[in-house]
């Protein structure tokens, strides 16, 4: 191989477009905006810089139709295995399911990471890993970049919240082995992430650096262990977190700040602790380096140089055509590196021997790579895979408080408004719980109202919902992490006040219920997702029985505990 081929397999990025060698006039000006006038398809992507992977989004049109994906993944494989060295591709997503997912219908959606926490089961976290990953597989997608690996310890924390298992590192640690085993079984590459652990911050690293002051002993206890018991279970590849753990590091004094680099850029941290004390051999790619958490100290050209200088192999460019870092300047600053010596050749055939390896062991090498682009449809979204995701739903809705014995309610004769929350933005994905919820409610022969606040409903929607509440006998309110949004808290307590029985389904973080104390009765689904949606209403209705139990503390507004971990009602 070429060093220029070397390097490009060290390389991940996404592409605009439904097919390899798309005309799309928008696709087209996409990927010239990211990677210049002779790029304007995956196939030109690919023939000029020999990359390594593909990661999918559908925001880049990637995923808008499952036929179209296979027939995408056949034609960039194709052109990998154009090129003179003949290498596969890595073709991946983020299907985390719940707060994170890029497959919508008719893909299995399942209700997420915090959502399996709550069931406490090991087996049902395997079997998910397993259908995630044979539908993916049906695609043409061979890696998962799942599960999350972090411990989430700190509930205000924006990025992770109810993407981990919980806040129980034995918990966390016994599922991340169970779905590593359970994708890897599916037919795709497990891939741990974030390390050495985003859990407990308050900053989001896509848009700041994230700082956790866990001591080396802190660390050991808390956010090693799921990190060990995934590379353990076989993990294909571990992901890298632009936080600082300057504790981790001896040369970051924290007082001035000077030398604390994001862990993404720290030797002792990727090396040391990721390769040495854990033992790790295999590939390791960084986060995205177009987030904000690992850009504020070196320029763009610097970053992917000092990652593969800490022990990184892969480099994550993710551009949305509006980010100012750029796969060219990235891709010749490591060949520069390595031509002026500050990179050896023989630092790139390590990471390039990783990925080879890892290439060969998941038997890209073998075989046909192409799908079957005619049985997609029917390896989707199975009634055995809806079951499934039925079933961890159904295990995993928590009744947090049910003081005026409210719960369960009758069907006869009620009036129900369901009123909430709804992601408006962006377009291509579609956030809709109160929607989903409402029709799960009317399938039970429930008569119902639905009226949808938006994000941040103003007064006069409000006003609306309160209206609306007096002429029903119960209303059901869903929150998404009303914590950060005044107009949530502001729709929620007017309804409260108007002495109505008001049922809240917080539909995503559980921490809702510290913002509002008096509100008798409360249910947490940790997910908005379709099966999270009809298990909430069930539940409502007595039609099964709560079984969850908190995956994490609830803590009050004074930082005293409202509701322990385990904690979770039945009738």
């Amino acid at each position: 191989m070429s060093l220029e081929e070397k390097v490009g397999q060290l390389f991940v990025a996404d592409v605009y477009g439904q097919s390899g060698d798309t005309t799309d006039p928008a696709d087209v000006a996409a990927n010239q905006a990211m990677y210049g006038p002779d790029v304007k398809n995956g196939d030109d992507l690919i023939a000029k810089y020999k990359l390594g992977a593909i990661l999918y989004f559908r925001w880049a049109n990637n995923l808008n139709d499952p036929v179209r994906t296979a027939g995408l993944s056949n034609d960039l494989q194709r052109a990998a295995l154009a090129q003179p060295a003949k290498i596969p591709l890595l073709i991946a997503t983020d299907q985390e399911h719940g707060a994170v997912y890029r497959l919508d219908e008719p893909f299995t959606a399942f209700p997420g990471q915090m959502a399996l926490g709550a069931t406490r089961s090991a087996g049902e976290a395997l079997a998910t890993g397993m259908v995630t990953g044979r539908e993916l597989a049906a695609l043409g997608i061979n890696q998962d970049y799942a599960p999350v690996a972090d411990v989430n310890i700190n509930p205000g924390n924006p990025v992770i919240g109810v993407r981990s298992f919980g806040e129980n590192t034995e918990l966390v640690s016994t599922l991340t082995r169970a779905s590593v085993h359970g994708l890897r079984q599916g037919g795709v590459l497990a891939s741990l992430k974030h390390f050495p652990g985003h859990g407990d911050t308050i900053t989001d690293s896509h848009t700041g650096v994230p700082w956790i002051f866990h001591t080396k002993e802190q660390w050991q206890r808390i956010d090693a262990p799921p990190f060990r018991a995934g590379i353990a279970a076989g993990a294909d590849m571990v992901m890298t977190a632009h936080v600082v753990m300057p504790y981790l590091q001896s040369d970051c004094d924290v007082a001035t700040q000077q030398g604390c680099d994001p862990a993404t850029l720290d030797p002792e941290i990727m090396t040391g602790l990721l390769r040495g004390e854990l033992g790790y051999d295999g590939v390791v790619v960084t986060d995205s380096l177009s987030m904000q958490g690992v850009r504020d100290k070196y320029g763009d050209d610097r970053i992917p140089v000092l990652a593969l200088k800490a022990g990184v192999d892969m480099l994550m460019i993710v551009d949305d055509a509006t980010s100012t870092i750029s796969l060219d300047r990235a891709y010749n600053a490591v060949l520069n590196a390595v031509r002026s010596g500050e990179l050896t050749e023989e630092r790139i055939d390590e990471s390039v021997h990783r990925v080879l390896r890892l290439k060969k062991q998941r038997g890209l090498f073998h075989g046909d790579r192409q799908v079957d682009e005619r049985k997609v449809l029917d390896r989707l979204g199975s009634p055995a895979h809806k079951a499934l995701a039925r079933v961890v739903a159904g295990h995993s809705v928590t009744l947090v408080r049910n003081t005026a014995g409210v719960l369960p309610l009758t069907n006869t004769g009620q009036r129900v408004l369901v009123t909430g929350y709804r992601n408006v933005t962006p377009p291509s994905v579609k956030i809709p719980p109160t929607e989903r919820l409402a029709k799960a409610i009317g399938d039970l022969g429930v008569t119902t109202e639905v009226f949808e606040t938006g994000t941040a409903p103003n007064q006069a929607t409000v006003n609306t919902a309160v209206a609306k509440a007096a002429a029903c006998d119960l209303v059901v309110v869903t929150t998404v992490n009303s914590k950060s949004s005044a107009s949530q808290r502001n729709l929620v307590n007017a309804l409260l006040a108007t002495g109505k029985p008001v049922v809240i389904v917080a539909a995503r973080n559980p921490y809702d219920i510290a913002d509002f104390p008096d509100a008798p009765t409360y249910l947490a689904t940790y997910s908005w997702e379709k099966p999270a949606m009809e298990a909430a209403a069930r539940v409502l209705f007595g039609r099964t029985d709560p079984r969850g139990k908190l995956p994490v503390t609830i803590p009050a507004a004074d930082g005293s505990v409202l509701y322990p971990y385990g904690h979770g009602l039945s009738y």
